[in-house]
Protein backbone atom coordinates (compact mmCIF):
# COMPACT_ATOMS: atom_id res chain seq x y z
CA UNK A 1 0.00 0.00 0.00
CA UNK A 2 1.34 3.37 -1.02
CA UNK A 3 1.20 5.50 2.22
CA UNK A 4 3.38 8.64 1.09
CA UNK A 5 4.58 10.93 -1.83
CA UNK A 6 7.85 9.60 -2.71
CA UNK A 7 6.14 7.86 -6.19
CA UNK A 8 4.35 11.23 -6.58
CA UNK A 9 7.41 12.84 -6.10
CA UNK A 10 9.13 11.16 -9.03
CA UNK A 11 6.12 11.60 -10.95
CA UNK A 12 5.69 15.49 -11.09
CA UNK A 13 9.67 15.30 -11.70
CA UNK A 14 9.25 13.37 -14.77
CA UNK A 15 6.58 15.29 -16.00
CA UNK A 16 7.70 18.40 -15.53
CA UNK A 17 11.15 17.35 -17.69
CA UNK A 18 8.81 15.76 -20.43
CA UNK A 19 7.07 18.42 -20.78
CA UNK A 20 9.57 20.39 -21.08
CA UNK A 21 10.74 19.19 -23.76
CA UNK A 22 8.36 19.67 -26.01
CA UNK A 23 6.87 23.16 -26.75
CA UNK A 24 3.59 24.95 -25.61
CA UNK A 25 2.14 25.11 -28.69
CA UNK A 26 2.76 21.48 -29.73
CA UNK A 27 1.68 20.27 -26.24
CA UNK A 28 -1.22 22.61 -26.83
CA UNK A 29 -2.11 21.06 -30.73
CA UNK A 30 -2.38 17.57 -28.81
CA UNK A 31 -4.42 18.44 -25.81
CA UNK A 32 -1.43 17.32 -23.34
CA UNK A 33 -2.56 19.12 -20.23
CA UNK A 34 -1.86 17.73 -16.96
CA UNK A 35 -4.09 17.38 -13.85
CA UNK A 36 -2.54 18.90 -10.72
CA UNK A 37 -2.26 16.51 -7.88
CA UNK A 38 -4.66 18.04 -5.39
CA UNK A 39 -7.13 18.25 -7.97
CA UNK A 40 -6.57 14.61 -8.54
CA UNK A 41 -7.10 13.67 -4.79
CA UNK A 42 -9.67 15.34 -4.92
CA UNK A 43 -11.65 13.66 -7.35
CA UNK A 44 -10.49 10.38 -6.14
CA UNK A 45 -11.36 11.19 -3.02
CA UNK A 46 -14.86 12.27 -4.32
CA UNK A 47 -15.00 8.66 -5.79
CA UNK A 48 -14.43 6.76 -2.93
CA UNK A 49 -17.76 8.24 -1.57
CA UNK A 50 -19.45 7.23 -4.37
CA UNK A 51 -18.02 3.53 -4.31
CA UNK A 52 -19.93 0.69 -2.48
CA UNK A 53 -17.52 0.63 0.93
CA UNK A 54 -14.64 -2.15 0.42
CA UNK A 55 -15.16 -3.14 -3.50
CA UNK A 56 -12.56 -3.70 -5.12
CA UNK A 57 -11.41 -1.22 -7.93
CA UNK A 58 -11.56 -2.31 -11.54
CA UNK A 59 -10.01 1.05 -13.09
CA UNK A 60 -9.36 2.63 -16.59
CA UNK A 61 -8.12 5.77 -17.38
CA UNK A 62 -7.89 6.17 -21.54
CA UNK A 63 -6.07 9.20 -21.36
CA UNK A 64 -3.04 8.44 -18.63
CA UNK A 65 -0.75 10.58 -19.14
CA UNK A 66 1.75 10.50 -16.58
CA UNK A 67 -0.58 9.04 -14.35
CA UNK A 68 -1.61 11.39 -11.71
CA UNK A 69 -5.11 10.09 -11.74
CA UNK A 70 -3.53 6.38 -11.12
CA UNK A 71 -1.32 7.69 -8.26
CA UNK A 72 -4.40 9.27 -6.69
CA UNK A 73 -6.53 6.40 -6.81
CA UNK A 74 -3.30 4.37 -4.70
CA UNK A 75 -2.83 7.01 -2.47
CA UNK A 76 -7.03 7.44 -1.50
CA UNK A 77 -8.14 4.11 -1.97
CA UNK A 78 -5.03 1.76 -1.19
CA UNK A 79 -2.78 -0.18 -3.12
CA UNK A 80 -4.84 -3.88 -2.20
CA UNK A 81 -8.18 -2.27 -3.40
CA UNK A 82 -7.03 -2.23 -6.93
CA UNK A 83 -7.96 -5.21 -8.35
CA UNK A 84 -7.45 -4.09 -11.74
CA UNK A 85 -5.47 -0.97 -13.17
CA UNK A 86 -5.53 0.11 -17.22
CA UNK A 87 -4.25 2.85 -18.64
CA UNK A 88 -3.65 4.15 -22.15
CA UNK A 89 -1.22 6.54 -23.89
CA UNK A 90 -0.60 7.45 -27.26
CA UNK A 91 2.57 9.49 -27.16
CA UNK A 92 5.65 7.08 -26.47
CA UNK A 93 6.98 10.28 -25.16
CA UNK A 94 5.37 10.18 -22.02
CA UNK A 95 4.26 6.28 -22.15
CA UNK A 96 7.26 4.76 -21.94
CA UNK A 97 8.89 5.97 -19.32
CA UNK A 98 5.70 6.33 -17.34
CA UNK A 99 5.60 3.00 -17.76
CA UNK A 100 8.91 2.31 -16.10
CA UNK A 101 7.73 4.24 -13.26
CA UNK A 102 4.63 2.06 -12.62
CA UNK A 103 6.29 -1.05 -12.90
CA UNK A 104 5.81 -3.52 -9.80
CA UNK A 105 2.02 -1.10 -9.01
CA UNK A 106 0.05 -3.35 -11.20
CA UNK A 107 -0.84 -0.63 -14.01
CA UNK A 108 -1.29 -2.52 -17.47
CA UNK A 109 -0.18 0.56 -19.52
CA UNK A 110 -1.28 0.54 -22.87
CA UNK A 111 0.79 2.62 -25.64
CA UNK A 112 -1.83 2.91 -27.70
CA UNK A 113 -4.72 4.92 -29.06
CA UNK A 114 -7.68 4.79 -26.99
CA UNK A 115 -9.77 5.87 -29.98
CA UNK A 116 -8.58 3.17 -32.44
CA UNK A 117 -10.30 -0.12 -33.90
CA UNK A 118 -7.99 -1.96 -32.25
CA UNK A 119 -8.25 -0.62 -28.71
CA UNK A 120 -11.85 -0.90 -28.98
CA UNK A 121 -11.94 -4.27 -29.56
CA UNK A 122 -10.37 -5.63 -26.70
CA UNK A 123 -12.91 -3.70 -24.56
CA UNK A 124 -13.85 -5.11 -20.97
CA UNK A 125 -15.50 -4.40 -17.66
CA UNK A 126 -13.99 -1.51 -15.35
CA UNK A 127 -16.08 -0.55 -12.60
CA UNK A 128 -14.37 2.73 -12.06
CA UNK A 129 -13.36 5.45 -15.20
CA UNK A 130 -11.75 8.39 -14.41
CA UNK A 131 -10.42 10.54 -17.15
CA UNK A 132 -8.93 14.21 -18.26
CA UNK A 133 -9.35 13.26 -21.68
CA UNK A 134 -7.49 15.27 -24.45
CA UNK A 135 -8.34 18.60 -24.58
CA UNK A 136 -7.42 18.69 -28.67
CA UNK A 137 -10.42 21.18 -30.46
CA UNK A 138 -12.15 20.20 -33.89
CA UNK A 139 -10.01 22.07 -36.26
CA UNK A 140 -6.82 19.99 -35.25
CA UNK A 141 -8.74 17.36 -36.65
CA UNK A 142 -8.78 16.72 -40.13
CA UNK A 143 -11.87 15.11 -41.83
CA UNK A 144 -10.88 11.75 -41.99
CA UNK A 145 -10.11 11.21 -38.09
CA UNK A 146 -13.92 13.39 -37.36
CA UNK A 147 -15.50 10.69 -39.59
CA UNK A 148 -13.75 7.51 -37.84
CA UNK A 149 -14.05 9.07 -34.32
CA UNK A 150 -17.75 10.10 -35.00
CA UNK A 151 -18.97 6.52 -36.09
CA UNK A 152 -17.10 4.88 -33.49
CA UNK A 153 -18.62 6.63 -30.95
CA UNK A 154 -22.03 6.25 -32.34
CA UNK A 155 -21.70 2.50 -32.64
CA UNK A 156 -20.19 2.56 -28.60
CA UNK A 157 -22.54 4.41 -27.22
CA UNK A 158 -25.41 6.36 -29.25
CA UNK A 159 -24.07 9.90 -29.39
CA UNK A 160 -24.17 11.73 -32.53
CA UNK A 161 -21.52 14.28 -32.58
CA UNK A 162 -20.81 16.95 -34.94
CA UNK A 163 -18.18 18.31 -36.49
CA UNK A 164 -17.28 21.16 -34.06
CA UNK A 165 -17.40 18.48 -31.15
CA UNK A 166 -13.71 18.31 -29.68
CA UNK A 167 -11.80 15.25 -28.83
CA UNK A 168 -12.77 15.00 -25.51
CA UNK A 169 -16.52 14.67 -26.74
CA UNK A 170 -15.37 11.89 -28.68
CA UNK A 171 -13.37 10.09 -25.63
CA UNK A 172 -16.30 10.06 -23.13
CA UNK A 173 -19.28 8.26 -26.03
CA UNK A 174 -16.09 5.55 -26.94
CA UNK A 175 -15.36 5.05 -23.10
CA UNK A 176 -19.51 3.90 -22.81
CA UNK A 177 -18.91 0.74 -24.23
CA UNK A 178 -15.87 -0.38 -21.66
CA UNK A 179 -17.83 0.15 -18.58
CA UNK A 180 -19.59 -2.36 -17.07
CA UNK A 181 -23.41 -2.14 -15.78
CA UNK A 182 -23.28 0.44 -12.68
CA UNK A 183 -19.65 1.69 -13.54
CA UNK A 184 -18.91 4.74 -11.63
CA UNK A 185 -17.16 7.31 -14.52
CA UNK A 186 -15.83 11.28 -13.62
CA UNK A 187 -14.71 13.11 -16.41
CA UNK A 188 -12.94 16.05 -15.86
CA UNK A 189 -13.51 17.81 -19.42
CA UNK A 190 -13.67 21.73 -20.57
CA UNK A 191 -17.52 23.50 -19.00
CA UNK A 192 -18.09 24.75 -22.48
CA UNK A 193 -20.13 21.43 -23.22
CA UNK A 194 -22.80 22.17 -20.88
CA UNK A 195 -23.80 25.57 -23.55
CA UNK A 196 -22.07 24.79 -26.84
CA UNK A 197 -24.36 23.48 -29.47
CA UNK A 198 -22.10 20.57 -30.20
CA UNK A 199 -22.10 19.46 -26.98
CA UNK A 200 -26.11 19.22 -27.38
CA UNK A 201 -25.46 15.47 -27.87
CA UNK A 202 -23.12 15.01 -24.87
CA UNK A 203 -26.06 16.58 -22.68
CA UNK A 204 -28.13 14.13 -24.23
CA UNK A 205 -26.36 11.25 -23.65
CA UNK A 206 -26.02 12.68 -19.51
CA UNK A 207 -29.80 12.65 -19.33
CA UNK A 208 -30.95 9.88 -21.26
CA UNK A 209 -28.62 7.12 -21.38
CA UNK A 210 -27.06 7.14 -17.78
CA UNK A 211 -27.24 7.85 -14.57
CA UNK A 212 -26.04 11.35 -14.34
CA UNK A 213 -24.99 12.06 -10.94
CA UNK A 214 -23.23 15.33 -10.35
CA UNK A 215 -21.85 18.22 -12.42
CA UNK A 216 -19.54 20.36 -10.57
CA UNK A 217 -18.04 23.58 -12.44
CA UNK A 218 -14.67 24.81 -11.27
CA UNK A 219 -14.63 28.68 -10.89
CA UNK A 220 -13.56 30.73 -13.98
CA UNK A 221 -11.48 32.71 -12.55
CA UNK A 222 -9.15 29.61 -10.95
CA UNK A 223 -8.28 27.82 -13.80
CA UNK A 224 -7.42 24.50 -13.04
CA UNK A 225 -4.61 24.21 -15.94
CA UNK A 226 -1.98 26.65 -15.63
CA UNK A 227 -0.50 25.92 -19.41
CA UNK A 228 -4.37 25.84 -20.84
CA UNK A 229 -6.68 28.73 -20.81
CA UNK A 230 -10.10 26.66 -19.93
CA UNK A 231 -13.06 26.63 -17.61
CA UNK A 232 -12.89 23.40 -16.34
CA UNK A 233 -15.84 21.04 -15.06
CA UNK A 234 -15.81 16.92 -13.44
CA UNK A 235 -19.34 14.85 -14.42
CA UNK A 236 -20.30 12.52 -12.43
CA UNK A 237 -22.50 9.39 -14.36
CA UNK A 238 -23.04 5.58 -13.65
CA UNK A 239 -24.25 3.36 -16.26
CA UNK A 240 -27.49 2.46 -15.62
CA UNK A 241 -31.21 3.54 -16.56
CA UNK A 242 -32.14 6.74 -13.80
CA UNK A 243 -34.54 5.89 -11.17
CA UNK A 244 -37.55 7.64 -11.10
CA UNK A 245 -37.36 11.19 -9.35
CA UNK A 246 -33.87 10.92 -9.64
CA UNK A 247 -32.13 14.66 -8.82
CA UNK A 248 -28.48 15.86 -10.75
CA UNK A 249 -26.15 17.99 -8.26
CA UNK A 250 -24.91 20.81 -9.73
CA UNK A 251 -21.99 22.57 -8.02
CA UNK A 252 -20.13 25.36 -8.85
CA UNK A 253 -16.83 27.10 -7.42
CA UNK A 254 -14.32 25.92 -4.58
CA UNK A 255 -13.52 21.78 -4.61
CA UNK A 256 -15.37 18.75 -5.40
CA UNK A 257 -15.54 18.42 -1.35
CA UNK A 258 -16.01 22.06 -0.46
CA UNK A 259 -18.26 23.91 -3.17
CA UNK A 260 -19.46 27.58 -2.79
CA UNK A 261 -22.75 26.44 -3.80
CA UNK A 262 -24.57 23.64 -4.43
CA UNK A 263 -27.92 22.67 -6.02
CA UNK A 264 -29.94 19.71 -6.73
CA UNK A 265 -32.65 19.23 -9.66
CA UNK A 266 -34.86 17.01 -10.70
CA UNK A 267 -33.64 15.11 -13.85
CA UNK A 268 -37.16 16.35 -15.29
CA UNK A 269 -36.56 19.77 -15.05
CA UNK A 270 -33.63 19.53 -16.90
CA UNK A 271 -35.14 18.03 -20.25
CA UNK A 272 -36.00 21.15 -22.07
CA UNK A 273 -32.95 23.21 -20.33
CA UNK A 274 -30.50 24.59 -23.57
CA UNK A 275 -28.07 25.83 -20.82
CA UNK A 276 -26.49 24.86 -17.93
CA UNK A 277 -23.61 26.71 -16.86
CA UNK A 278 -25.51 28.78 -14.28
CA UNK A 279 -27.79 25.75 -12.76
CA UNK A 280 -26.15 25.52 -9.61
CA UNK A 281 -26.51 29.18 -9.30
CA UNK A 282 -29.89 30.03 -10.77
CA UNK A 283 -31.32 26.48 -11.12
CA UNK A 284 -33.46 25.75 -14.13
CA UNK A 285 -35.56 28.94 -15.25
CA UNK A 286 -39.00 28.64 -16.99
CA UNK A 287 -41.85 30.83 -17.73
CA UNK A 288 -45.02 31.20 -15.56
CA UNK A 289 -43.73 27.91 -12.79
CA UNK A 290 -41.27 27.41 -10.70
CA UNK A 291 -38.20 24.24 -10.82
CA UNK A 292 -38.48 21.75 -9.06
CA UNK A 293 -34.85 21.95 -7.34
CA UNK A 294 -33.48 22.04 -3.68
CA UNK A 295 -30.67 24.66 -2.52
CA UNK A 296 -27.67 23.87 -0.30
CA UNK A 297 -25.38 26.79 -0.25
CA UNK A 298 -21.86 25.58 1.50
CA UNK A 299 -20.52 28.79 2.09
CA UNK A 300 -20.73 30.61 5.50
CA UNK A 301 -23.64 32.74 5.89
CA UNK A 302 -26.15 31.27 3.26
CA UNK A 303 -28.09 32.50 0.62
CA UNK A 304 -27.70 31.09 -2.75
CA UNK A 305 -24.62 32.96 -4.89
CA UNK A 306 -22.17 31.97 -6.95
CA UNK A 307 -20.56 34.19 -9.70
CA UNK A 308 -22.82 37.19 -10.10
CA UNK A 309 -25.59 36.07 -7.40
CA UNK A 310 -28.65 34.07 -7.74
CA UNK A 311 -32.13 34.71 -7.07
CA UNK A 312 -34.81 32.57 -4.70
CA UNK A 313 -33.79 28.95 -4.14
CA UNK A 314 -35.48 27.01 -7.29
CA UNK A 315 -37.47 29.98 -8.37
CA UNK A 316 -38.14 30.41 -11.69
CA UNK A 317 -37.55 34.16 -13.01
CA UNK A 318 -41.05 35.61 -14.27
CA UNK A 319 -39.52 38.18 -17.49
CA UNK A 320 -42.12 37.00 -20.29
CA UNK A 321 -40.12 39.94 -22.14
CA UNK A 322 -37.11 38.85 -23.70
CA UNK A 323 -34.47 40.95 -25.72
CA UNK A 324 -34.72 39.69 -29.09
CA UNK A 325 -38.44 40.81 -28.93
CA UNK A 326 -37.86 44.12 -28.99
CA UNK A 327 -34.51 44.22 -30.72
CA UNK A 328 -32.86 42.31 -34.10
CA UNK A 329 -28.69 41.59 -32.59
CA UNK A 330 -26.56 40.84 -34.96
CA UNK A 331 -22.42 40.33 -34.55
CA UNK A 332 -20.30 43.48 -35.94
CA UNK A 333 -18.69 43.93 -39.18
CA UNK A 334 -16.43 40.90 -39.87
CA UNK A 335 -13.50 43.19 -42.62
CA UNK A 336 -11.35 40.04 -43.56
CA UNK A 337 -7.91 42.46 -42.64
CA UNK A 338 -8.62 45.50 -40.20
CA UNK A 339 -5.20 46.47 -40.77
CA UNK A 340 -6.36 47.08 -43.88
CA UNK A 341 -10.02 48.42 -44.20
CA UNK A 342 -9.92 50.66 -40.90
CA UNK A 343 -7.50 53.90 -40.48
CA UNK A 344 -7.36 57.20 -39.03
CA UNK A 345 -8.61 60.41 -40.95
CA UNK A 346 -5.00 61.56 -40.89
CA UNK A 347 -4.06 58.18 -42.57
CA UNK A 348 -7.05 58.32 -45.34
CA UNK A 349 -5.59 62.07 -46.16
CA UNK A 350 -2.14 61.39 -46.87
CA UNK A 351 -2.78 58.24 -49.14
CA UNK A 352 -5.27 60.55 -50.67
CA UNK A 353 -8.02 58.55 -50.62
CA UNK A 354 -11.44 60.22 -51.43
CA UNK A 355 -13.60 60.27 -47.86
CA UNK A 356 -17.09 59.34 -49.57
CA UNK A 357 -16.00 55.59 -49.47
CA UNK A 358 -15.67 55.65 -45.50
CA UNK A 359 -17.83 55.82 -42.88
CA UNK A 360 -17.11 55.90 -39.27
CA UNK A 361 -16.54 52.87 -37.05
CA UNK A 362 -15.80 52.31 -33.27
CA UNK A 363 -12.69 51.23 -31.86
CA UNK A 364 -12.61 48.31 -29.82
CA UNK A 365 -14.08 48.45 -26.56
CA UNK A 366 -10.37 49.01 -24.73
CA UNK A 367 -9.91 52.41 -26.83
CA UNK A 368 -13.53 53.38 -25.94
CA UNK A 369 -13.60 54.75 -22.67
CA UNK A 370 -17.41 56.83 -22.61
CA UNK A 371 -20.66 54.35 -22.63
CA UNK A 372 -22.30 57.20 -23.83
CA UNK A 373 -20.81 58.37 -27.68
CA UNK A 374 -21.98 61.74 -28.86
CA UNK A 375 -21.32 62.64 -32.28
CA UNK A 376 -20.62 66.25 -34.60
CA UNK A 377 -22.94 67.53 -37.27
CA UNK A 378 -21.48 65.01 -39.52
CA UNK A 379 -22.07 62.05 -37.21
CA UNK A 380 -18.32 61.62 -36.58
CA UNK A 381 -18.12 60.02 -32.66
CA UNK A 382 -16.78 62.99 -30.44
CA UNK A 383 -13.73 60.15 -29.54
CA UNK A 384 -10.09 60.95 -29.23
CA UNK A 385 -9.14 59.25 -32.38
CA UNK A 386 -12.17 58.64 -35.00
CA UNK A 387 -11.78 55.81 -37.32
CA UNK A 388 -12.80 55.02 -40.87
CA UNK A 389 -14.01 51.93 -42.51
CA UNK A 390 -13.56 51.09 -46.01
CA UNK A 391 -16.46 50.57 -47.18
CA UNK A 392 -16.88 50.86 -51.36
CA UNK A 393 -19.32 49.28 -53.06
CA UNK A 394 -18.22 50.12 -56.71
CA UNK A 395 -17.30 47.43 -59.21
CA UNK A 396 -13.38 47.48 -59.78
CA UNK A 397 -14.07 48.36 -63.13
CA UNK A 398 -15.06 51.79 -62.20
CA UNK A 399 -13.04 52.26 -59.57
CA UNK A 400 -10.09 52.11 -61.40
CA UNK A 401 -11.80 54.33 -64.43
CA UNK A 402 -12.88 57.29 -62.11
CA UNK A 403 -10.85 57.11 -58.46
CA UNK A 404 -7.35 56.27 -59.09
CA UNK A 405 -5.67 56.66 -55.56
CA UNK A 406 -8.31 54.20 -54.72
CA UNK A 407 -7.57 51.74 -57.00
CA UNK A 408 -3.66 51.98 -56.22
CA UNK A 409 -4.35 51.42 -52.78
CA UNK A 410 -6.76 48.48 -53.56
CA UNK A 411 -4.09 46.90 -55.65
CA UNK A 412 -1.17 46.97 -52.89
CA UNK A 413 -3.95 44.91 -51.32
CA UNK A 414 -3.86 42.79 -53.76
CA UNK A 415 -2.57 39.12 -53.13
CA UNK A 416 -2.56 39.47 -49.69
CA UNK A 417 -5.93 40.72 -48.54
CA UNK A 418 -8.11 39.61 -51.41
CA UNK A 419 -6.78 35.98 -50.86
CA UNK A 420 -8.17 36.03 -47.36
CA UNK A 421 -10.66 33.65 -46.33
CA UNK A 422 -13.14 35.88 -46.33
CA UNK A 423 -12.44 38.65 -48.98
CA UNK A 424 -11.72 35.87 -51.22
CA UNK A 425 -15.74 35.23 -51.26
CA UNK A 426 -16.97 38.29 -51.83
CA UNK A 427 -17.80 40.44 -54.94
CA UNK A 428 -15.84 42.79 -55.16
CA UNK A 429 -13.54 41.34 -52.77
CA UNK A 430 -13.20 44.58 -50.61
CA UNK A 431 -17.20 45.05 -49.83
CA UNK A 432 -17.87 45.41 -46.63
CA UNK A 433 -21.64 43.30 -44.94
CA UNK A 434 -23.87 45.85 -44.39
CA UNK A 435 -24.10 46.86 -40.92
CA UNK A 436 -26.00 50.65 -40.10
CA UNK A 437 -24.76 52.20 -36.96
CA UNK A 438 -26.35 50.62 -33.82
CA UNK A 439 -28.38 53.14 -31.58
CA UNK A 440 -27.36 50.10 -28.70
CA UNK A 441 -24.03 48.18 -29.11
CA UNK A 442 -22.66 45.48 -26.29
CA UNK A 443 -19.22 43.99 -26.09
CA UNK A 444 -19.24 40.76 -27.38
CA UNK A 445 -16.29 39.67 -24.23
CA UNK A 446 -15.55 40.78 -21.19
CA UNK A 447 -13.21 39.34 -18.28
CA UNK A 448 -13.73 38.35 -15.26
CA UNK A 449 -16.44 40.07 -12.32
CA UNK A 450 -13.85 41.08 -10.36
CA UNK A 451 -11.92 43.53 -12.78
CA UNK A 452 -15.50 45.71 -13.58
CA UNK A 453 -18.88 45.55 -11.82
CA UNK A 454 -20.02 43.72 -14.85
CA UNK A 455 -18.20 41.54 -17.62
CA UNK A 456 -20.35 43.11 -20.72
CA UNK A 457 -20.30 47.07 -21.69
CA UNK A 458 -23.83 48.78 -23.37
CA UNK A 459 -23.43 51.32 -25.09
CA UNK A 460 -25.41 53.78 -26.39
CA UNK A 461 -24.55 54.97 -29.74
CA UNK A 462 -25.85 58.51 -30.69
CA UNK A 463 -23.11 58.61 -33.71
CA UNK A 464 -23.18 57.41 -37.39
CA UNK A 465 -20.63 55.21 -36.19
CA UNK A 466 -21.01 50.90 -36.76
CA UNK A 467 -18.99 48.55 -35.68
CA UNK A 468 -16.71 45.60 -35.88
CA UNK A 469 -17.16 42.33 -34.62
CA UNK A 470 -15.91 42.75 -30.69
CA UNK A 471 -19.18 44.06 -30.14
CA UNK A 472 -22.50 43.13 -30.99
CA UNK A 473 -25.05 45.11 -32.60
CA UNK A 474 -28.18 46.01 -31.26
CA UNK A 475 -31.01 46.93 -33.80
CA UNK A 476 -34.54 48.30 -32.21
CA UNK A 477 -37.37 46.47 -34.00
CA UNK A 478 -40.68 48.27 -35.50
CA UNK A 479 -42.39 48.54 -32.04
CA UNK A 480 -39.68 49.93 -30.37
CA UNK A 481 -37.90 52.14 -33.19
CA UNK A 482 -41.35 54.00 -33.85
CA UNK A 483 -41.27 54.66 -29.97
CA UNK A 484 -37.88 55.99 -30.22
CA UNK A 485 -38.82 57.86 -33.31
CA UNK A 486 -41.74 59.55 -31.76
CA UNK A 487 -39.78 60.44 -28.07
CA UNK A 488 -36.05 60.32 -28.77
CA UNK A 489 -35.26 60.92 -25.50
CA UNK A 490 -36.59 56.95 -24.61
CA UNK A 491 -33.02 56.33 -25.78
CA UNK A 492 -31.21 57.20 -22.97
CA UNK A 493 -34.01 55.43 -21.28
CA UNK A 494 -33.73 52.29 -22.73
CA UNK A 495 -29.86 52.31 -22.77
CA UNK A 496 -30.19 52.76 -18.81
CA UNK A 497 -31.99 49.64 -18.83
CA UNK A 498 -29.85 47.79 -20.76
CA UNK A 499 -27.21 49.20 -18.45
CA UNK A 500 -28.87 48.09 -15.18
CA UNK A 501 -29.37 44.08 -16.60
CA UNK A 502 -27.94 42.43 -13.42
CA UNK A 503 -24.78 40.35 -14.02
CA UNK A 504 -25.88 37.11 -13.13
CA UNK A 505 -28.92 37.62 -15.74
CA UNK A 506 -26.00 37.95 -18.40
CA UNK A 507 -23.40 35.28 -17.45
CA UNK A 508 -26.17 32.63 -17.40
CA UNK A 509 -27.13 33.34 -20.48
CA UNK A 510 -23.42 33.99 -22.58
CA UNK A 511 -20.43 31.50 -21.96
CA UNK A 512 -17.60 31.65 -19.71
CA UNK A 513 -13.96 30.07 -20.65
CA UNK A 514 -10.82 29.91 -18.57
CA UNK A 515 -9.27 32.89 -16.38
CA UNK A 516 -12.77 33.98 -16.26
CA UNK A 517 -13.31 35.43 -20.34
CA UNK A 518 -16.76 35.97 -20.61
CA UNK A 519 -18.58 35.76 -24.32
CA UNK A 520 -21.80 36.52 -25.54
CA UNK A 521 -23.42 35.25 -29.15
CA UNK A 522 -26.73 37.66 -30.46
CA UNK A 523 -28.87 34.55 -29.50
CA UNK A 524 -27.64 34.33 -26.10
CA UNK A 525 -28.15 38.10 -25.65
CA UNK A 526 -31.15 38.01 -27.36
CA UNK A 527 -32.82 35.68 -24.83
CA UNK A 528 -31.75 37.84 -21.69
CA UNK A 529 -35.02 39.08 -20.02
CA UNK A 530 -36.07 42.59 -20.88
CA UNK A 531 -39.36 43.46 -18.88
CA UNK A 532 -38.56 46.48 -17.56
CA UNK A 533 -37.43 47.50 -21.57
CA UNK A 534 -40.84 46.14 -22.27
CA UNK A 535 -42.68 48.35 -19.83
CA UNK A 536 -40.76 51.46 -21.61
CA UNK A 537 -43.18 50.84 -24.62
CA UNK A 538 -46.28 50.64 -22.35
CA UNK A 539 -45.31 53.77 -20.41
CA UNK A 540 -42.84 55.86 -22.66
CA UNK A 541 -42.52 59.01 -20.62
CA UNK A 542 -41.52 57.25 -17.37
CA UNK A 543 -38.11 56.62 -16.23
CA UNK A 544 -37.57 53.11 -15.38
CA UNK A 545 -34.96 51.16 -12.79
CA UNK A 546 -33.31 47.69 -13.97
Amino acid sequence: MVTDFSIEERRLALQAGLDAARSGKERNRLGQFATPTALACDVLAYARELMAKGARVRFLDPAIGTGAFFSALLRVFGEARVEVATGFEIDPHYGKPVRKLWRGHGLDLKLADFTRPGAQKRQGGYNLLICNPPYVRHHHLDRETKARLAAATKAASGIELGGLAGLYCYFLGLAHAWMEVDCLAGWLIPSEFMDVNYGAPIRRYLLNDVELIRVHRFDPSAVQFGDALVSSAVVWLRKRQCPDNHHVEFSYGGTLGKPDVSRRIKMSALQGTTKWTGLATHGVRAKGARDTTDTRDTREGGGAGGAGGAGGAGEARDDDVRLAELFDIKRGIVTGDNRFFIMTGEEISERGLPMQFFRPILPGPRYLCCDIIEAGADGIPRIERPLFLLDCRLPEAEVRDNHPQLWSYLQSGRPRVSNTYLCSRRSPWYVQETRPAPPFLCTYMGRGLEKRAKPFRFILNRSQATAANVYLLIYPKPAMRDALEREPELALRVWQCLDSIPSDALVGEGRVYGGGLYKMEPRELGNVGASAIGRLLLRPGEVASG
